[in-house]
């Protein structure tokens, strides 16, 4: 029997995706990749999920490219497809990253909304030193660093800690391995908050309104705002709060 590539559990909500490939260090197979946009489609379309967590098991989050594969197959997910649909989803997806990134690692990290790493992971744009570039990645990475992190770092391929990663922008928080699912709870708690369609629509400003015209920016927000405030959820939300309770998406804690 073929070793399953991702692992995919929904409970209470929460749909998690993991990563299941040690052995080929989560390297960017056809499988992995197939198997990885198969789950996050259906996390999306699923009504009872309100985030998505992708993680790893063993020390390697994602080693970028499946050197050792068979390069002849085309995936139905290529990575370019697989990075727009993490930013493109519907729900917030939130990378637990328990192992070191590289390459396309460091891309699959970046295209997810939000990113915890343990502090001991290592990231690198080491592409360079195989004599090819971080060019689909670049995507999804550039605009989360300043230009001058990114040249220094996509021409000498370094590999930096997670700590740096945090500080140049490619991760929310680097925290101590032991502390990584009390950081992961603790932020899945927040988005647990907001009302599913308002995440949606809050993801999709951060990702569209940077790259807009500022005329065309203010009239898709305008109307983007007037159907949020005519929406059943923002009625019961509004509600909620002249009457000081919480808002019916928001779970009850056990």
């Amino acid at each position: 029997m073929a070793q399953l590539s991702t692992n995919y559990a929904v409970d209470a909500g929460i749909a998690t995706i993991t990563l299941t490939r040690e052995d080929n260090k989560n390297a960017l197979s056809v499988e992995l990749l197939n198997s990885l946009g198969d789950n996050l489609q259906a996390a999306f379309a699923d009504s009872t999920v309100r985030a998505v967590v992708l993680t790893n098991e063993g020390n390697t989050f994602c080693a970028g490219a499946d050197l050792k594969g068979d390069r002849s197959q085309s995936p139905r997910y290529p990575l370019d497809a697989l990075l727009d649909l993490i930013q493109s989803g519907s729900k917030p997806v939130l990378a637990r990253i328990a192992g070191h990134c590289m390459g396309g690692g460091v891309g699959l990290a970046a295209a997810c909304d939000l990113s915890i790493a343990a502090d001991d992971c290592k990231f690198g744009f080491t592409e360079v030193r195989i004599g090819v570039a971080p060019a689909i990645i670049s995507v999804v990475c550039l605009p989360k660093m300043r230009y001058g992190d990114a040249m220094e770092l996509f021409l000498s391929g370094e590999r930096i800690s997670a700590t740096r990663a945090t500080e140049l922008g490619l991760l929310n928080k680097a925290v101590p391995a032991d502390q990584l699912d009390a950081a992961v709870r603790e932020l899945l708690d927040k988005l647990l908050l907001g009302g599913p369609k308002a995440l949606a629509v809050a993801k999709q400003l951060v990702n569209k309104v940077s790259g807009m015209d500022r005329s065309e920016a203010f009239k898709w927000t305008a109307q983007l705002s007037a159907e949020l405030f005519a929406s059943e959820e923002a009625s019961a939300g509004i509600q909620a709060f002249r009457e000081r309770r919480t808002p019916p998406w928001v779970p009850e804690q056990e």
